[in-house]
């Protein structure tokens, strides 16, 4: 007898903004409509309804027993690395006799870096298609930002393979919380590096009120400074590549010789 396939868990940091709590609602429900018959539900570790335990009480009063939980978050430090695995092992007292595999978390991935391409050419209108284009743009890629010194690098490593291969003068960091440099000063950074025009890029998946603050912080500061050319782009945002990479990170959490999980993201 097949074994059921385990239940796909989304797993999300939360957000005071509304807006954006309801893009990570949309989000899992694409997921679900995506892949017909794999019972999907997902919640907030913080912050934001519905919280993780009423999406596993969810799937639970379906009968669910193997849970496959995926982090929608970009870092495996942080929240990821630490509240999330609390938050199952807590879930799993609740209910005897559920099991729960844990996925990574999303990035940096060549489909995120792809997207976040994507976005850079849409601030920038087009204009820098060419090496030559290219060549007078400086990136600052903001994070969430965290005390924990493993997440913040990994933004640092998300910068590095953004810059890769791409013809960006360079690309920076900042964070918009709880680590420096915080986005004025990474703009100055940009400027002492000889920058005269910057994309400022979120490293976030959904829009809410940290990416609002970074607009916001990057927009005073082009006011403050007419000489620099400064162009804000939008979040990652629920992209196909964004869905295919967690039903990507979904089958990861099966071993190799389990074929009751799906094989492909519909």
């Amino acid at each position: 007898m097949t074994t059921p396939a385990p239940a796909l868990l989304l797993a999300g940091h939360g957000t005071r903004d509304d807006a954006g709590a309801e893009a990570f609602r949309d989000f899992v429900r694409e997921l679900g409509r995506r892949n017909p018959g794999l019972p999907v539900a997902g919640g907030f570790i913080g912050l934001s309804p519905p919280p993780l335990g009423d999406a596993v009480a969810e799937l639970a009063a379906q009968g669910v027993r193997r849970f496959a939980a995926v982090p929608l978050m970009l870092v495996s430090a942080g929240p990821a690395g630490s509240d999330l695995p609390a938050a199952l092992a807590r879930e799993q007292e609740r209910y005897p006799g559920t099991s729960y595999a844990y996925g990574r978390p999303l990035g940096p991935h060549p489909a995120l870096l792809a997207v976040l391409e994507r976005r850079l050419d849409e601030a920038l209108g087009g204009s820098a298609r060419t090496p030559q284009d290219r060549a007078g743009v400086t990136v600052l890629l903001v994070g969430r930002g965290s005390t924990d010194p493993e997440a913040n690098a990994e933004v640092h490593k998300a910068a590095r393979l953004l810059w890769e291969g791409r013809g960006y003068a360079g690309v920076e960091t900042a964070f918009v919380s709880l680590a420096a440099p915080d986005v004025p000063s990474g703009l100055d950074r940009c400027v002492r590096l000889g920058a005269r025009r910057i994309v400022v890029l979120p490293y976030f998946l959904f829009d809410g009120v940290l990416p609002e603050r970074i607009r916001q912080q990057s927009e005073g500061w082009g006011t403050a400074h007419p000489e620099v050319e400064v162009a804000s782009a939008d979040v990652i945002g629920p992209e196909p590549e964004l869905l295919d990479l967690v039903m990507e990170r979904y089958r990861e959490t099966q071993p190799a010789d389990d074929d009751s999980a799906p094989s492909h993201a519909y």
